[in-house]
């Protein structure tokens, strides 16, 4: 029986060099999109995935990060009294129970097998989620709960994926699979930003993972990598030695919200979703062009 899944990391001290001047500020994963920082959606996302604990890997400068997940009695109080208690619901839509946010500084911007290696005393022995905030993931089945139910049916460690052209496959994490049963395929092999013509697939790794903690042992001992960082990539590959790994190929659209074009496209997309102000935005766009 598999273990569930109750903890995700959410790395979230890079420095946004991305989208500056902006992330100079204002920490990049609480950039708005459309009505709601970055944050919003993924942490939703999670939480109806059945995460109980969030566990923010952090750096210097995003304590706005933490102040945004926990209540804020002044401006609550300012709404209740003026009775608008619409925009108190959606104030408070995102506060997390006492007890299931941790924080923990990175120190150093060493990686993202660094930032995951940073959390492994609050993992302890239990599988995991790993939630790359930049990735903004648009599904009707939100993607982390069509992770969690690939978990529950194969077991092991699952890396959510999806398709590029071939001609892009050079800019990406790719997999190699070896079997395929619907969305769900076998993996064989990973390798990091292939040259172009020589990728095993058209298959990116796409920001959403489950991991085992046996993971964290060979994360200690790795070496950096490629961009002289700890990268994740390469201590999965090693742990693939030993247990199974799967890659999903998820039901919905990627927006890399740390990328100006990825935040603007992200913007677009899910103002023209918003159930109350979509016709609005769609007019409003349409009016700009």
């Amino acid at each position: 029986m598999t273990k569930r899944v109750r903890k995700a990391v959410l790395p979230v001290a890079g420095l946004g060099t991305r989208v500056l001047p902006v992330a100079r500020a204002t920490p990049k994963n609480l950039l708005n999109v459309f009505d709601r920082p970055i944050l919003s959606y993924v942490v939703e996302e999670a939480r109806a995935a059945g995460i109980e604990h969030f566990i923010f890997i952090t750096s210097r400068g995003q304590g706005a990060i933490e102040d945004y997940f926990d209540g804020n009695p002044e401006i609550e109080g300012a709404l209740e009294a003026k009775g608008k208690t619409d925009v108190l619901a959606e104030v408070r839509r995102d506060l997390l129970p006492p007890g299931s946010m941790s924080f923990v500084r990175q120190m150093a911007p060493l990686g993202l097998g660094h930032a995951v290696w940073c959390a492994r005393e609050l993992i302890g022995d239990e599988p995991f989620a790993v939630i790359l905030p930049d990735m903004l993931m648009a599904a009707k089945t939100p993607a982390m709960a069509q992770t969690v139910a690939a978990y529950e049916k194969v077991g092991g460690n699952i890396v959510v994926v999806e398709a590029v052209a071939d001609s892009d496959t050079h800019k990406y994490g790719i997999v190699a699979l070896d079997e395929r049963d619907g969305s769900i395929g076998r993996m064989t092999g990973m390798v990091e930003k292939p040259p172009q013509g020589t990728a095993p697939s058209n298959l990116i790794i796409s920001g959403r993972y489950i991991l085992q903690p046996e993971i964290f042992p060979l994360l200690e001992r790795q070496g950096k990598g490629a961009g002289g960082e700890i990268q994740l990539t390469d201590s999965m590959i090693e742990l693939m030695k030993s247990q199974d790994f799967h890659a999903l190929e998820y039901d919905g659209t990627t927006y890399d919200c740390g990328d100006k074009i990825g935040l603007l496209k992200a913007n677009i997309a899910f103002a023209l979703a918003h159930p109350e102000l979509g016709d609005a935005a769609r007019a409003a766009i349409k009016e700009l062009l």
